[in-house]
């Protein structure tokens, strides 16, 4: 049974590992000025405490204050494949064919994530002609739930090769097939709340510094339970299976030694082979024993924080009908910490420390006013991605930076109403996929959005805006090794994102 043992073992090491591993958390959707228009870094607004807090200084003097929710939809699906060279012409070239799998071996693993609200807050004071200040509360990353009801492709592989297992061991069916069940739920968010100070030198240049404080909380609960097997033509939980084979290997090995004791004086020669075979049964219960906990349900629950410090600087030049500001976010080095209520893979272990650091940003934006109502603005994002530590030194897997490519336009419609539209291309370095896991991934996108303002007082202004965003699809093959033989898998990544915003902006 060696070789069972190792499929399974190699399961769990890919649970746990999996469990650990980071992403690009980075959200840039702090309010519903950029949910209208994502082109925001060169704009003179509220919503620029975030996207261009320089610029800020330009607005009149005493308190600005804007309060956001936002309500987001995602989805996050997974085609995923596995086939056995070796085992070609047999049912089990493609395991997933086993269970549920399509006729190309191929099977969907989906997670669905819901957060009814993202809250983010900013608030400025402009005290005097030169001197502001600033306060941000926003989710600066992460930001809800992914659940997966069914589990993922890297959970299922490893179970899947157990009927060819079975097979080698002689345990062979006419009907063969598993199923396990298997469920995953994750929840990373990073609270952030973000100070700062600018200074006017003149109606054209303006500086900000400040500082973001981040707080991580992440958590992930997820099982394996229940693990079946054709063996002999009928399904059977082969925890149960193993541990009446153990059973019964054990009341063999008790009756031979029982036999062995009784005639050790009369027949010692016969007696030494019933003692043979009574030793010979107690090995093999021991082995099914072993064997058995490997097929045991497996729990995990396992809570993650961390926190740091992020320094801002920014600049802002203002020149007649155009707008310039740009903003550097340093890279916040950081380690999460793992509280782990519950571990039964003994990989996870609590109190261990791992590197989760948050990318510098560099961002430009310009924004030109065309005509008195009517205003186009451009801006770029670089993520310092390659920068971030990563568990196991993940960063290095990527190719190169993230880049977003944004632009947009604002319409006053009257004084009291401003409609806007944008759109965002995001590029992410991704190379040959070896960053990607089921467990954590993104896919380059494209995303719309638009919106409006409202104005329903002398200092009160509603803003509501929708946008969503179109994945790319990225595919990923590799090969493995699993229970001793050389697997190929396939991996097929996208996603879907709706989001749904309305805020309000108050000045006093």
């Amino acid at each position: 049974m060696n070789k069972l043992k190792l499929t399974f073992l190699t399961v769990l090491c890919a649970f746990s590992c999996e469990m650990q591993a980071g992403g690009i958390l980075t959200n840039t959707n702090q309010s519903i000025h950029f949910n209208r228009n994502f082109a925001r870094c060169g704009t003179i607004g509220i919503d620029g405490v975030y996207s261009n807090p320089a610029g800020v200084a330009f607005m009149p003097q005493g308190l600005h204050i804007s309060f956001n929710w936002q309500n987001a939809y995602q989805t996050r699906t997974i085609n995923s494949g596995i086939s056995v060279p070796a085992l070609e012409g047999t049912p089990y070239y493609q395991p997933f064919r086993l269970n549920g799998g399509d006729e190309n071996g191929v099977k969907e693993f989906e997670g669905e994530a819901a957060v009814p609200i993202i809250p983010s807050l900013q608030a400025v004071y402009n005290m005097d002609e030169h001197w502001g200040f600033q306060f941000n509360f926003s989710i600066t990353g992460g930001g809800g739930k992914c659940t997966f009801n069914h589990g993922l492709g890297s959970f299922e592989r490893t179970i899947s090769m157990i009927p060819a297992m079975l097979y080698q061991q002689g345990l062979t069916t006419d009907e063969p097939g598993y199923s396990v069940n298997s469920y995953l739920n994750g929840r990373q968010y990073v609270f952030g709340i973000q100070l700062g100070a600018t200074y006017k030198f003149n109606e054209h240049l303006a500086v900000y510094g400040g500082a973001r404080f981040n707080y991580i909380s992440n958590r992930y609960k997820g099982n394996i339970t229940d693990i079946t097997a054709n063996i002999g033509g009928q399904d059977v939980r082969l925890y149960d299976y193993f541990t009446n084979q153990a059973e019964d290997y054990k009341l063999k090995a008790a009756g031979y030694m029982a036999q062995a004791e009784a005639i050790m004086a009369s027949d010692p020669e016969t007696a030494a082979k019933l003692q043979y075979a009574a030793e010979q049964y107690s090995q093999g219960a021991a082995e099914m024993d072993q064997t058995k906990q490997q097929f045991a349900d497996r729990h995990l629950d396992c809570t993650q924080t961390g926190w740091g410090i992020t320094p801002i600087i920014g600049v802002d030049y203002k020149w007649d009908r155009l707008n310039v500001g740009a903003r550097l976010e340093f890279t916040n080095h950081l380690n999460i910490e793992n509280d782990t209520e519950r571990d039964d893979t003994g990989l996870f272990q609590d109190g261990v420390n791992t590197p989760g650091d948050l990318p510098g940003i560099l961002t430009v934006g310009a924004q030109y006013e065309i005509l008195p109502q009517w205003r186009v603005m451009a801006s770029y994002h670089y993520f310092f991605d390659k920068h971030a530590h990563m568990d196991k030194e993940k960063q290095k897997l990527l190719s190169g930076n993230t880049q977003e490519f944004l632009l947009g336009t604002e319409y006053d419609i009257t004084d009291a109403i401003q409609v806007s539209v944008g759109g965002q291309r995001t590029k992410y370095g991704l190379g040959d996929g070896s960053f990607l896991s089921d467990m954590s991934f993104v896919t380059s996108s494209y995303s719309i959005g638009f919106g409006a303002g409202i104005k329903v007082s002398k200092n009160a202004t509603i803003n509501v805006a929708y946008f969503w965003t179109n994945y790319e699809t990225f595919d990923k093959e590799y090969e493995q090794e699993i229970g001793g033989m050389p697997v190929k898998c396939t991996d097929s990544f996208t996603r879907t994102n709706k989001v749904l915003g309305v805020g309000v902006d108050i000045s006093l």
